[in-house]
Formats: structure tokens, C-alpha cells, sequence
């Protein structure tokens, strides 16, 4: 699919764009930019930069957008610590454990319900079992879901962070680390774990999807306190690629594939299996699936001893913000 035919599609979304079209409420004042990032394994993300949907939107007032790229949900939370974006996405644990350790963010919008990591090993490792990692060395990237799972799974054999040799990598480090035989198993994230599966013909030793936890939308608590209209229309934005997306999985495969750089068929895999668009609204299921997921954090000392993580994790889920603009959609 060309780019001139996807632009021609999208300029003909019609009943798509009228998503965007919420009522003028006044705000206390309007952002000098709008910061936010774009990622791989956030679709919609890229959608939304590919059709330059939110410049159109805030084209009449003056605002200009940035787009930053995030490698992973560490640094999607590193720019947002820093104050270096306004709006980040990241998987909802790893977002609970940057909010306990003092990250000023809230979460008022799901952009995914993703099968992105799972537990890889080479085609022909000996490894057939998660308790066969015992010694093993581990690539992951430290404050991301694919480390949080890899933690996750191994607590369910009775295995600990000790009892493996963690190798701390960038996602596509770790992809290459384990195609070149340099560690025995790697916490994997789409699509480069999807790419590895088809191409190098990687093995997944490990799935579980209730374990991944959901795309989070993050904005930083001063711009959502300072700028609420401005963060209803970007969410309005993102309702607009879901819905395209949802209506259009190959063009959309087509353009993570182009932004990505990995082939089509890896691109669909990620798009038309693992990703489930459906529900964007935070609500009880966000919730609870975070509540049972956050005593690894404690079991792992990655947060202060004590952590109320029940308290953090009701700061951080916005259940009401994006409800209009979602019932508006």
C-alpha cells in the first residue's frame, strides 16, 4: 500500500474525523506544544503521526506538535520524569512502578490490550521449561513489561531474579544478543520478537497474556491539571486511529511495517493477532489485572518496603477522564 493511498484514505474518513470535532470548552490556557511520543508497539502512535491527525487538530490554535520516539516503556517514562514529553506510552505495570517511585503521571486513556512479550530462546536451545533458566543469562530491559514478565514467570517455577544471570539490553539489543548466541533467553517485545519468531526462527519458550499488562496512555499530572481540553482532544485523536485501525488492519500493518522497518508479514502478526483495540475506556478490569500483578514489585524490591502499590495504582488510573470522548466516538 502506498503512502499516497493511505493519505487518500484517511482524508476520506469522513465519519472518522467527526471524532474529533468536541465541543469548544474553555480552558485556563493553551499549551505552547504538545510533546508526546510515538512507539512500535503502539500502534495507534504511529497512525496518528504517519496522517498528521493531531497537527490538523491543533493547526487552528497556534499549537505545535513534537513527536519523540520511545525504544520501550523506560524510556518513555524517562522522558516523561524528565518533563521532556507531556504524553507517553507505556505497558500499566511498568507505569505503577515509575508512579511508586515518584513519577508524576496519570493514565487516562488504554491505547492496547497486547500479546507483546513472551519468554524467547533460540530455534535449537536445549531450554524447554521456565525452570530450565536457572543460571541461564536473560536479556531484558529493566522497567519494562518484558522484564516484569520475565520476573512474573519465573516466580511461578520458584525461581527468583537471583537465580538468573539478567542481562540488561535495549529491546533490539536483546533481540540481537540471542540471535548471535550471546544469551540463552530473552524477554521479547513486539514487533522485534515477532521479527525474530519469522526470522530467525526463534522459539517462544513462555506465553501468558494475562501477564502483559495493557498499553497505557501516561500524561504528566501538571499538563493534565493545566491543560484538561487539550488532553481530551489528543485522546479524541487516538479514538480516531482505533477506529481506523480496527477498520483497516493491513494498511495499518502496512505502516508499522514502513515505520518499523520489519517485513509485512511480522507487521501482521503484531497488528491482527496480538493487539486487541477494544477496550480504551481505564476501568475495573485495568485495575484488578494491576492490583494482581503488583507484588512482584514488592517480591522483587523494586519499590520501598511498604509501598502502598493498592494506592498507587488508584493515582495513577483515570476511570472517568476519557469517558465522554470515548461515548462521543
Amino acid at each position: 500500500m502506498k503512502r499516497r493511498s493511505l493519505l487518500q484514505w484517511a482524508a476520506t474518513s469522513g465519519a472518522l474525523a467527526s471524532l474529533t470535532a468536541l465541543p469548544a470548552r474553555a480552558q485556563s490556557s493553551s499549551p505552547k506544544e504538545i510533546r508526546l511520543d510515538y512507539a512500535y508497539y503502539n500502534p495507534s502512535s504511529l497512525v496518528i503521526r504517519r496522517f498528521g491527525w493531531l497537527e490538523e487538530e491543533f493547526k487552528k490554535d497556534g499549537v505545535p506538535v513534537q513527536w519523540v520516539l520511545s525504544a520501550g516503556s523506560n524510556r518513555a517514562l524517562e522522558y516523561l520524569n524528565a518533563n521532556s514529553i507531556d504524553i507517553g506510552s507505556t505497558a500499566g505495570l511498568a507505569a505503577v512502578l515509575a508512579k511508586a517511585n515518584g513519577n508524576p503521571i496519570r493514565t487516562p486513556y488504554i491505547f492496547s490490550r497486547p500479546e507483546w512479550t513472551a519468554l524467547v530462546v533460540p530455534r535449537n536451545s536445549p531450554i524447554k521449561t521456565l525452570a530450565d533458566l536457572k543460571g541461564k543469562k536473560v536479556a531484558a530491559t529493566k522497567g519494562t513489561d518484558p522484564y516484569l514478565f520475565l520476573l512474573r514467570a519465573l516466580h511461578t517455577v520458584g525461581l527468583k531474579r537471583t537465580d538468573i544471570e539478567h542481562v540488561s539490553l535495549q529491546h533490539a539489543d536483546g533481540k540481537a544478543a540471542l540471535e548471535q548466541g550471546r544469551v540463552d533467553a530473552w524477554a521479547g517485545l513486539d514487533p522485534l520478537m515477532a521479527a525474530s519468531e519469522l526470522g530467525a526462527g526463534s522459539r517462544l519458550l513462555y506465553r501468558n497474556v494475562s501477564f502483559n499488562t495493557y498499553g497505557f496512555l501516561n500524561v504528566r499530572e501538571d499538563f493534565l491539571q493545566r491543560h484538561p481540553e487539550t488532553v481530551r482532544r489528543v485522546i479524541a485523536v487516538y479514538e480516531r486511529a482505533r477506529q481506523w485501525i480496527q477498520a483497516n488492519n493491513s494498511a495499518a500493518a502496512q505502516i508499522l511495517s514502513e515505520e518499523a522497518k520489519v517485513s509485512l508479514e511480522v507487521a501482521l502478526l503484531q497488528i491482527k493477532v496480538r493487539t486487541d483495540l477494544a477496550q480504551p475506556q481505564p476501568g475495573k478490569q485495568h485495575i484488578d489485572a494491576l492490583k494482581a500483578a503488583a507484588p512482584i514489585l514488592l517480591d522483587e524490591a523494586l519499590v520501598r518496603p511498604g509501598t502502598d502499590l493498592d494506592k498507587v495504582i488508584t493515582n495513577l488510573v483515570d476511570t472517568s477522564f476519557a469517558a465522554p470522548v470515548i461515548r462521543q466516538g
